[in-house]
């Protein structure tokens, strides 16, 4: 058993008026995390779940009267699987507006983001909360920092979720599954995409082009399609937690690339599993990519976990200047490069420094990146 991060951060959260929503991909947790959460209340817990056809009947289209009954003698009420409920919003907001005692949490996959079944009902009523593959600073608080630091070509092929992690030498079975459109069917449920096969070629385009700006248009072209279907795509595998993108920075100068974005994987083994590559570091030519995915993914899950709000940028310039990651933090940017290689040396751009004053710059290599993964990382 791995301790997730967010647990005691959830359980902080607890009865104080709103309902907590726990989403994610599949596969990454949330049932596990929430049954360690169940235990500590015991028999105070009523635990629903949507995959179950009486619970789905019991549930939809429900009244103030009838959850009453339903919920009689249980202080918290988890529905795992919760999307699978027709109108669960609304379900969810009889209990917060009449049941204030009860604490409830809605576990969900990604489709809690594409059916929109929660967030207009809940407005104002919940506290959102997202769970990712496993995290580097999760790794080390399970085995320690030598034993993960000593996994870190692993963890570069075949990333970090659960099963991969703990069921050693399936790693590729794993991921082959779950990067066969089982992470992303949510997509064709409640979207409706008649071309699930551009799906999948479009995540094999973007894995080849992690570290590198992504256009619409080149992509169309390479694939056959407009560029508002790809955006429209692009768009649906971010809500579905495959994929995430980074904008570019550009306030000061005339030579930034303006409307840029460059796009990762939240995890290295998905994607090396759309481009059926999972060769030792040693035979790759894209050890630069792996990296700069890993070390911005892992970053993203330690800064969510902390709850910190912050923006997150790369820089570009039309003269090929750049900074891997930014971040925005109490406004002041803070630029990171990222060199696998780690006597290759790398300065901050004069341009950025003299438009951006103040900033501070640090490259992360493998000799110092566990200090921008840990919990006390500096932000």
């Amino acid at each position: 058993m791995i301790d997730r991060s967010i647990l005691i951060s959830i359980q902080n959260q607890l009865f104080k008026g709103k309902v907590i929503q726990l989403s994610g991909p599949r596969q990454v947790g949330k049932t596990t995390l929430l049954k360690t959460l169940a235990d500590r209340y015991e028999e105070d817990v009523l635990w629903l779940n949507g995959d179950e056809a009486d619970v789905r009947e019991l549930l939809q289209d429900t009244t103030s009267a009838a959850l009453k009954s339903i919920l009689a003698g249980h202080k918290l009420v988890i529905i795992d699987e919760a999307q699978r409920i027709r109108n669960v919003g609304l379900c969810l907001k009889l209990i917060v507006d009449h049941f204030p005692e009860v604490q409830t949490i809605a576990s969900g996959s990604s489709a809690f983001e594409l059916s929109n079944e929660i967030n207009e009902p809940l407005t104002g009523r919940k506290m959102d909360y997202h769970l990712y593959p496993i995290s580097f600073s999760e790794m080390v608080k399970n085995h320690g920092l030598v034993q993960e630091k000593r996994l870190l070509e692993q963890r570069l092929i075949y990333g970090s979720y659960p099963e991969v992690v703990t069921q050693i030498d399936t790693e590729v079975e794993v991921l082959r599954r779950l990067s066969d459109a089982y992470l992303y069917k949510d997509i064709f449920v409640f979207e409706n995409i008649k071309k699930p096969m551009l799906v999948e070629k479009l995540l094999q385009a973007l894995a080849f082009q992690v570290g590198h700006e992504v256009s619409s248009n080149e992509l169309g072209q390479l694939l056959g399609a407009d560029h508002k279907t790809i955006d429209k795509y692009i768009d649906l595998l971010e809500k579905a937690y495959i994929i995430f993108s980074l904008p570019s920075l550009s306030r000061n100068m005339r030579n930034e690339i303006k409307r840029g974005r460059k796009i990762y994987f939240f995890d290295n083994g998905i994607r090396n599993a759309l481009i059926r590559n999972f060769n030792p570091i040693g035979l790759r030519d894209d050890v630069g990519a792996l990296w700069e995915n890993f070390m911005i993914s892992e970053r993203l899950k330690l800064v969510e976990y902390s709850r910190l709000w912050m923006n997150r940028f790369f820089w570009r310039t039309h003269s090929q200047q750049e900074i891997d990651y930014i971040e925005e933090y109490k406004g002041v940017l803070h630029a990171f490069e990222m060199k696998w290689n780690r006597k290759r040396r790398s300065k901050i751009p004069a341009s950025f420094q003299k438009s951006y004053p103040g900033s501070s710059f640090e490259v992360v290599n493998r000799g110092n990146y566990y200090t921008f993964l840990e919990d006390n990382a500096p932000m």
